[in-house]
């Protein structure tokens, strides 16, 4: 039993090693969104939300301030008579105090400060979201090429492998007399040329790959296989990132009007001295004494030479740039959609023609191979024809990619 589990796994265990080979684009995705450096502030912004939003509010905290001082004048209250028990007033003087703020009311500033700088952070935030999302558009750009480099090397190897049977036919043949020597050189030859075009794959793939590691920072492995995505239109509501970012700038706008008009409310605080010198509250007593004052006190700024509506006409203007900036963007993004569009219907149709072309194609090399075998044309005649066969076949795949790559280019400017 434990011979036959010993023998599955051994089996089995190609399949495992290349399963883990496979990349499809989602993980190329998933890799970028996770490992780019500039994804790491979307934690660290979360922290300074955090610590920004506690500051503030520690502004309704009572203020506590210890107080001391020594002072000397050069002159004093005095008085033109004297009077029995009454001591000139020292012109050295002591006092140390504690003096605690507690602020009542001020009209909700705390508050509505401590709103703006969480709707700041969001703003941060999402324009970090869209920086990832754009990384995308680069990644299809690097996936879909090395995509396309795969699928010419598959047929390439193809290609190779028909040659190499026909240059052992061609070689029977010459043997027996029934063709010509310089026939089997001409399939060497065209051997060679694949060769060269493998090995020119061979590190434009290696560039490629290295790239997209870079992009995603992740080692992607050369002998990796890159899986074509199948894409289909979708009906989701998922919005561009973008179009979120300009909501909170708004957002953002909307509380900073906010702050501002209730900057000019008045505010009212609760204090209280409790202190110990000399003199005291009494200045006729030149003994230490301890004395304490509590009391309330507003403060109102009935006018700020129409500061708080000049600020306020500043945070509308900006409203109507971002309103501005949206419409473009809106516009811009309409105009791509339309454009890919119509990229992916031209795909489409000449898919169509590249199948007609291939079976078409496949009838010729057929036919030129039995004339070949024959003596009817030459080996020369035999290679153009396969050679249109695998350029027709070459433009399927390359157009069978270019689809993909359209369509997903479609789904990401739509925002999905």
């Amino acid at each position: 039993m434990k011979k036959k589990l010993i023998i599955v796994f051994l089996f089995l265990l190609p399949l495992l090693s290349s399963s883990q080979n496979i990349l499809t684009l989602q993980d190329c995705y998933t890799m970028a969104a996770k490992n780019y450096p500039i994804a790491k502030q979307t934690t660290l912004l979360d922290q300074k939300s955090k610590f920004e939003t506690e500051s503030i509010s520690k502004g309704k905290l009572p203020k506590i301030d210890l107080n001391a001082q020594a002072t000397y004048q050069s002159d004093v209250i005095g008085f033109p008579l004297s009077m029995p028990n009454l001591t000139p007033i020292n012109k050295d003087q002591y006092r140390a105090t504690l003096d605690i703020n507690q602020l009542i009311y001020n009209g909700g500033i705390i508050d509505a400060n401590s709103k703006l700088k969480e709707s700041q952070i969001k703003t941060q935030q999402q324009q970090i979201e869209i920086t990832l999302y754009q990384l995308k558009s680069r990644i299809n750009q690097y996936y879909f090429a090395v995509l396309l480099l795969q699928e010419k090397k598959s047929l390439l190897i193809s290609k190779n492998e028909l040659l190499l049977s026909k240059v052992k036919e061609v070689k029977s043949g010459v043997k027996f007399g029934a063709i010509l020597p310089a026939s089997e050189l001409i399939l060497e030859a065209e051997t060679l040329k694949i060769k060269q075009q493998l090995t020119e794959i061979k590190f434009e793939n290696e560039k490629m790959i290295k790239n997209l590691s870079e992009l995603t920072f992740s080692n992607i492995d050369l002998q990796t296989t890159f899986v074509q995505p199948q894409i289909s239109a979708t009906t989701s509501n998922n919005i561009r990132p973008e179009l979120e970012f300009f909501e909170l700038q708004n957002e953002q706008l909307e509380f900073s009007k906010n702050s501002i008009a209730k900057s000019v409310l008045p505010r009212i605080n609760a204090f209280g001295q409790a202190g110990y010198g000399n003199p005291g509250l009494n200045m006729l007593d030149n003994t230490f004494q301890p004395f304490y004052v509590v009391g309330l006190k507003a403060n109102w700024n009935v006018f700020d030479w129409g500061k708080n509506k000049t600020d306020q006409k500043v945070i509308q203007i900006a409203k109507e740039i971002v309103l501005s900036e949206r419409e473009t963007f809106e516009l811009n993004t309409k105009m791509q959609l339309q454009e890919m569009q119509s990229e992916i219907n031209k795909t489409i149709e000449l898919l169509k023609t590249d199948e007609e072309v291939i079976e078409v194609r496949e009838k010729i090399v057929k036919s030129a191979n039995a004339q070949m075998k024959n003596g009817v044309i030459t080996t020369s005649e035999y290679l153009t024809e396969l050679t249109n066969l695998f350029e027709a076949k070459s433009f399927l795949k390359t157009h069978e990619v270019q689809l993909a790559a359209a369509k997903s280019n479609f789904e990401l400017i739509k925002g999905n």
